[in-house]
Formats: C-alpha cells, sequence, structure tokens
C-alpha cells in the first residue's frame, strides 16, 4: 500500500496536469482550471478516511471541513430558507466545520474499517457525483469539470494502492495481502456494500433529477388553455 505522502504527490501532481489541460487545451479559464487542479489533488487523499492511522483521517477531514462549508453553504441557506445576510453565512459555515471536522470524522471512524467500500469504484463513483452537485455553478461543462478530476484524483489514490501491492523480491514477483482490496465493486462485509450501493444509487438520482432527465412526479407537464370568450356577443334579432 502506497504512503499517505505518496498519494498526496501522485494526485497533486496528477491535478496540475489536469488543471493545465483544462485551461490550455478544453478551453476553460486560468481559476477553472486551478480549482480542477484542487478537486483532483483533494480527491487523492479521500479514500484514506478510513485509515487506522491518525494523521491521514486529520489532513483529510481538515481539507473538507474548510473547503465543504464554501460550497454547501448556499445550498443549506436555500434548503433551511434561511437570510443570505453576513451574520447567517458567517454561523452556517462554522457550524457546517464543526459538523465535518469533528461529527462526520467521529460517525466514519465508527462505521468504517480500513480498505473497505471506501476504496472501491462506487465510492469513486459517489464522490464524483456529489462534487458535481455540490460545485457552486450553472455551467454544466464547469460542473463536469471538477467531477472528472475528482473521479481521476480518487481512482489515481486506487491505483496506487493495487500497484504498491505488488512485491518484488529479487527474481521473484508476488502479490501481497492487500493486493484486491483497493480496485473493488463489493467489500466484504454486506451491510457496507448495501449502504454503499444505495448512495450510490441517491446520488445518481439526485444527479439525473438536477440535469432534467428525471420526473419523480410521473406526471407529464401540460400547458392548459383558457377557452377564448368573444368581446361582444350579438343580441338576438327581435
Amino acid at each position: 500500500m502506497a504512503a499517505f505522502h505518496q498519494h498526496v504527490t501522485g494526485s497533486t501532481l496528477l491535478g496540475i496536469a489536469y488543471g493545465a489541460a483544462a485551461w490550455h487545451q478544453l478551453g476553460f479559464t486560468p481559476v477553472q482550471g486551478a480549482l480542477a487542479a484542487a478537486f483532483t489533488g483533494l480527491a487523492g487523499m479521500l479514500p484514506d478516511i478510513d485509515s487506522d492511522s491518525g494523521r491521514p483521517v486529520r489532513e483529510v477531514f481538515g481539507l473538507l471541513a474548510a473547503i465543504a462549508p464554501l460550497l454547501l453553504v448556499g445550498r443549506v441557506l436555500h434548503w433551511l430558507k434561511l437570510p443570505p445576510d453576513r451574520e447567517t453565512v458567517m454561523l452556517t459555515l462554522m457550524l457546517l466545520y464543526l459538523l465535518i471536522r469533528y461529527g462526520l470524522s467521529a460517525m466514519v471512524k465508527a462505521v468504517s474499517v480500513h480498505r473497505g467500500m471506501f476504496h472501491s469504484i462506487p465510492a469513486m463513483l459517489i464522490t464524483g457525483e456529489l462534487a458535481f452537485l455540490a460545485y457552486p455553478s450553472e455551467d454544466r461543462r464547469a460542473k463536469l469539470l471538477m467531477a472528472v478530476g475528482t473521479m481521476a484524483g480518487f481512482l489515481c489514490h486506487l491505483l496506487m494502492d493495487e500497484i504498491w501491492s505488488v512485491e518484488v523480491k529479487g527474481l521473484n514477483v508476488g502479490l501481497k495481502s492487500s493486493s484486491g482490496t483497493a480496485i473493488k465493486m463489493t467489500g466484504k462485509n454486506f451491510g457496507a456494500n448495501v449502504v454503499t450501493y444505495a448512495m450510490l444509487a441517491t446520488s445518481s438520482f439526485m444527479l439525473l433529477d438536477s440535469m432534467g432527465f428525471v420526473n419523480y412526479t410521473g406526471v407529464e407537464p401540460t400547458t392548459i388553455q383558457a377557452e377564448r370568450i368573444p368581446d361582444e356577443v350579438s343580441s338576438p334579432p327581435l
């Protein structure tokens, strides 16, 4: 398994290349390219939130707690119907920081195991879809850029773990016991599999709904036209 600093280095380099390509080759602005690089680099650390070691968890949740509130504050204010004044925004940002930094980290630590479903393809898809939904822009190309970058950084972590599971001793090449535990569709825990795929189904539905592909009411929109009333009604002849 690759060390934490190796994951950080790998996803950061990938993010720089991805952001530069977005700017120079795909026509995005320099700021969008820099943000795409940041999303990619951060996503490369996300699978380690289930780590047994303290440092990766502290680093990842510290970054999430700093960045996620900035992406979510607008949606939270809208959902709770709160006024978007300065004091309310500041209070919401602080509450979101505390919720993610301490509440979410404690919950993840309590229910997860290292190399569980956080190291999986479904988890990668979930993070990409959440990045698309959370990115505060009406430009779908920009949202897709961030989502793809997030999944690329996440996949970089999984690939590095699998590469580091190859053990070379002289002319003998073998696999460590960790081989196959990073890139997978399901894990050993049935409950974790059910929760992960339920989250994937939910995030996929939200993504399709945000793009207008889902009509969850089941009723086709119709246009009701009022019957035209004549301006003058001729009276019957006497």
